[in-house]
């Protein structure tokens, strides 16, 4: 399943936030995109429908995001690489799917630009209210990896490592945007295609009549076959045995289910990427991911400027979080800042991996510019004046 390198290109671009996402997804490898129009997404099937005739791509439009994502975990079973976009409202049809995507062990990648909600919200308005539901939206017990880029370059960059992780996992990953980055126009660097690192597909290489397509290997991950060329075999959301059939009782669901979440927490020291500036010393560090990550950095310089001495963490993987390193730091800092485009989701997070050891303060961005350091400089002056470490979060107001 290799990828023709034919149109791929090369070089510095000026590109924006979702066309940079479509350019990863090509330079990966990815030939599929199955999609229902939402802002602020669309440009990435915009993109990827203008350079399909150029990579020998297919693109689908469905009737709405169930059908766009079902559409999609076919077309990675026949063989494809693919990918689908979408914005909150269809994220949320997506869920049913999500799940049936996990169970099965499809590797696929959903970017969700975020906006404003709940419902319809703001088209065009940055939020990042999705956080939690990428995590826990669809039912039952499941694992996600989900990454969050800040700029077009990390869209392209981490459309890449999407497909690498879903790939290595056989599992769907997120692509956790914000409409601020999906957006912004900046250069993008993209290597050569011989420079760019592509996992292979974990294929089956034994005999037809042997395969079965939900036995693990060593590390839980079943190798996997292209649908049409001969292999018979059965696929089910229900719990099932090695062939695939539905075997319904608790020995199945320990046999079937539990790896689905070991294949994940097992690996998590591979998986989870962040990016820390100004660590070691900082009294405070500011936990961020997305946009804001952005202003972090501005407001790290400046504060250190007046003499605080201010860190950063930056998440790149927000599922699975990185709760060894929140709690590392805790031990050490007097507080963490948490800036996001909602009303408290990932601070809940870093409040509970920080054991009471450090304060935590929420800065909320849901109804600000997201550029404005003022509000996060304010709220580190706040807790450094703090005598003592509080638990729980305290959420910074103007």
């Amino acid at each position: 399943m290799k990828a023709s390198t034919k149109g791929i290109l090369t070089g510095t671009h000026n590109l924006s936030g979702n066309e940079a996402c479509v350019e990863g997804a090509i330079a990966a490898g990815c030939r599929f995109l199955s999609g229902y129009p939402i802002q602020p997404a669309i440009e990435i099937m915009q993109r990827f429908l203008e350079r399909a005739p150029e990579v020998e791509a297919t693109y689908v439009q469905m009737e709405d995001e169930i059908s766009a994502l079902a559409a999609l975990l076919g077309a990675v079973w026949t063989g494809k690489k693919g990918i689908t976009a979408t914005s909150g409202p269809g994220l949320s049809l997506m869920m049913e799917h999500i799940g049936l995507g996990v169970m099965l062990e499809t590797p696929c990648v959903i970017v969700d630009v975020q906006r404003v909600g709940p419902s319809i919200g703001i088209p065009n308005s940055p939020g990042q209210g999705d956080m939690m539901q990428a995590r826990w939206g669809s039912h039952g017990d499941y694992e996600i990896i989900a990454l969050s880029p800040s700029s077009p370059q990390e869209m392209f960059d981490f459309t890449i490592k999407a497909f690498n992780l879903s790939e290595r996992y056989r599992t769907p990953v997120a692509i956790m945007a914000d409409e601020y980055v999906a957006h912004i126009r900046e250069k993008v660097v993209i290597p050569p295609a011989k420079e760019i690192k592509i996992e292979p597909r974990n294929y089956y290489k034994g005999p037809k009549d042997k395969y079965l397509p939900f036995k693990r290997d060593k590390n839980f991950i079943p190798p996997m076959v292209d649908i049409g060329n001969g292999y018979k075999f059965h696929v089910t959301g229900l719990t099932h045995d090695d062939q695939g059939y539905p075997i319904m009782n608790e020995e199945c669901q320990e046999y079937n289910v539990h790896p689905l979440m070991w294949k994940i927490r097992r690996y998590v020291d591979d998986i989870i990427e962040f990016q820390e500036t100004k660590t070691e010393d900082a009294e405070v560090v500011i936990v961020s991911y997305g946009a804001p990550s952005r202003t972090a950095l501005k407001a790290i310089k400046q504060a250190r400027k007046s003499g605080i001495k201010v860190g950063s963490l930056k998440l790149d993987t927000v599922w699975p979080f990185p709760e060894k390193r929140i709690t590392e730091l805790a031990k050490k800092v007097k507080a963490f800042v948490v800036p996001e485009m909602n009303y408290g989701q990932i601070v809940l997070e870093v409040e509970r991996c920080s054991y009471g050891n450090a304060n935590v303060v929420f800065v909320s961005y849901a109804e600000k510019e997201v550029d404005n350091i003022d509000d996060l400089l304010s709220a580190i002056k706040q807790v450094i004046k703090e005598k003592e470490a509080r638990k729980g979060i305290i959420e910074y107001h103007t």
